[in-house]
């Protein structure tokens, strides 16, 4: 069951910490997705193994936590990553993102960088609002977006998607494939190649643009968006492993 802790104005985050050895491997979970999914489940078990820390945690809006999904940002899911590693944990890091888990991972990187020794992107989506939402959207429904100030549109995964303008606009100040991204830790980013949500080559982008020179690619040629299947699991294990027991660096 999820502890919550208030992020200060009353809206309560929920997460499962287990306590371990250090780095503390921090799961962030994609768009609309939760602490509760396969591969946020078998990470924690794996560092549970090697009695390593593991963190796992649902933004506002998100799976057991209070608020409203479609009055989520970028910024304000990134802030709910950052109270809850500041108020829960000490010492360094390994962060794992999934799809829009993997741009916070970044962001979070970014605000904590001498914290963060590594960090994996499991088909990471920098930049999506942008460049996988606003570019891909016909000019009707941009417009119908900026006079509501909101879209619903059909979701592969479940639930029709509430997606607002503040989403948008407000993700555009936090977009980071248009310049190099300034970080120097090791990047292990796994993609699929089958991936119909979330193309291959915003990981090789992101790889292009990575100032750090300890970047490893792995492409999943028959891999859609999820990587959940038992291979996935088992190649996303492979990445984490040296560098959750601190071997492989």
């Amino acid at each position: 069951m999820p502890t919550f802790l208030d992020r200060g104005d009353g809206i309560k985050l929920a997460y499962e910490l287990a306590p371990g050895r250090q780095p503390t491997l921090v799961f962030l979970p994609g768009f609309g997705s939760d602490m509760t999914g396969d591969k946020a489940s078998m990470l924690a078990k794996f560092a549970s193994m090697h009695a390593h820390a593991c963190l796992r945690l649902d933004y506002a809006g998100h799976g057991a936590s209070g608020g409203t999904f479609a009055d989520g940002t970028i910024g304000s899911w990134t802030q709910d990553a950052l109270v809850l590693i500041d108020r829960l944990t000490t010492g360094p890091l390994l962060l794992v993102g999934s799809s829009m888990g993997g741009w916070i991972a970044l962001l979070v990187a970014l605000a904590r960088p001498e914290r963060v020794v590594a960090l994996v992107g499991i088909a990471a989506a920098p930049d999506f609002t942008e460049d996988l939402i606003w570019a891909k959207l016909p000019a009707g429904a941009r417009s119908r977006m900026l006079a509501d100030g909101f879209l619903r549109v059909p979701s592969a995964y479940g639930d029709d998607q509430v997606l607002s303008r503040t989403l948008i606009e407000e993700g555009r100040t936090h977009l980071l494939l248009r310049a190099a991204v300034p970080l120097t830790c090791p990047l292990r980013l796994l993609h699929g190649q089958m991936d119909i949500d979330v193309p291959w080559q915003t990981s090789l982008r992101l790889a292009e643009s990575w100032q750090g020179q300890d970047v490893q690619l792995t492409f999943i040629k028959d891999g859609g968006h999820r990587l959940s299947r038992p291979q996935d699991m088992a190649a996303l294990r492979r990445l984490v492993s040296p560098l959750l027991l601190q071997d492989g660096l």
